[in-house]
């Protein structure tokens, strides 16, 4: 009897381990996306209601990007993404990889420009992003959208905060130096879109890592935006900033974008449940009244 039970109890935890591995957990470098933190054990029905909201931008932002719509843009996107693969292939260089794959295309298809992936850590999951969107922008606008007072329908349950990622690289220093540079550029150090004298800060989140200290990314940060013979005189404000540098850790992975001040002011960091709150909390008080 004992020998006939044994391969069913087998199977079953065979199934058990085959249901709920979805992914290594890893990102690659290059790779451009958002992250979204959630209540507890509910990962994957955060994703599915992100999936719903992303796609439905993706739809307003950039219309139908299927059955080769929405690739018009992809000539005008090559200048701007040289910089982007002179990036990734000093990256898979120093990563000893073939320079022939894209390492950041993580089996993700041509035409699919959102991708969930299984980060397999605790309150948070990641959705992969292939251009036109810029990730960023797409985070903004969906922001403005959930914090409209007009809007009061409840879009999430589960999702707490989202962090765009603009681009990433491996947890090496002298890779979070390209990735800084090639983030903060436009922002900081472009003659015909920055101001002088920005206020800024830097806001590090490590998950699973300790490859490189928060204050040494932080200094080093700090230093690029600031480097020597700059002409725009930025200055670290860490309470009243202009400009907001993200630094997500996650194991490996280094990820980076910069947002404006209205992200903490306005926004409330991002965080959809806050954003929720303050608006159901505002519109009953004027009922009240």
């Amino acid at each position: 009897m004992g020998e006939k039970r044994k391969p069913d109890d087998w199977n079953a935890k065979s199934q058990k381990k085959k249901k709920f591995k979805v992914s290594s957990g890893f990102l690659d470098p290059g790779t451009s996306g958002i992250y979204a933190t959630c209540s507890r054990r509910h990962e994957r029905q955060a994703a599915q209601e992100l999936q719903l909201l992303f796609e439905e931008k993706l739809q307003q932002m950039y219309g139908d990007m299927k059955d080769g719509e929405g690739e018009s843009g992809d000539n005008e996107e090559e200048e701007e993404l040289s910089i982007e693969d002179q990036i990734k292939r000093e990256l898979r260089e120093i990563k000893g990889e073939d320079s022939s794959k894209d390492s950041s295309s993580g089996g993700m298809k041509r035409k699919d420009p959102l991708a969930f992936i299984d980060l397999n850590c605790e309150c948070v999951t990641f959705c992969k992003t292939r251009k036109p969107i810029v990730p960023e922008e797409f985070v903004l606008d969906i922001m403005k959208d959930l914090a409209d007072p007009k809007n009061m329908v409840k879009r999430t349950r589960y999702v707490q905060k989202l962090t765009p990622i603009t681009y990433s690289c491996n947890a090496k220093m002298e890779q979070l130096i390209k990735l800084a540079n090639l983030v903060i550029g436009p922002h900081f150090h472009d003659p015909s879109k920055v101001k002088t004298g920005y206020k800024f800060a830097v806001e590090v989140t490590r998950r699973n890592f300790n490859t490189i200290e928060r204050m040494d990314i932080i200094n080093q940060v700090v230093k690029l935006v600031n480097k020597e013979g700059s002409e725009f005189n930025h200055t670290v404000n860490l309470k009243d900033y202009d400009k907001l540098i993200l630094v997500e850790c996650f194991k490996s992975n280094i990820g980076m974008c910069v947002v404006d001040g209205d992200y903490k002011t306005k926004y409330r960091k991002y965080n959809v449940q806050q954003i929720y709150e303050s608006k159901f909390q505002k519109n009953d008080g004027e009922d009240v009244k």
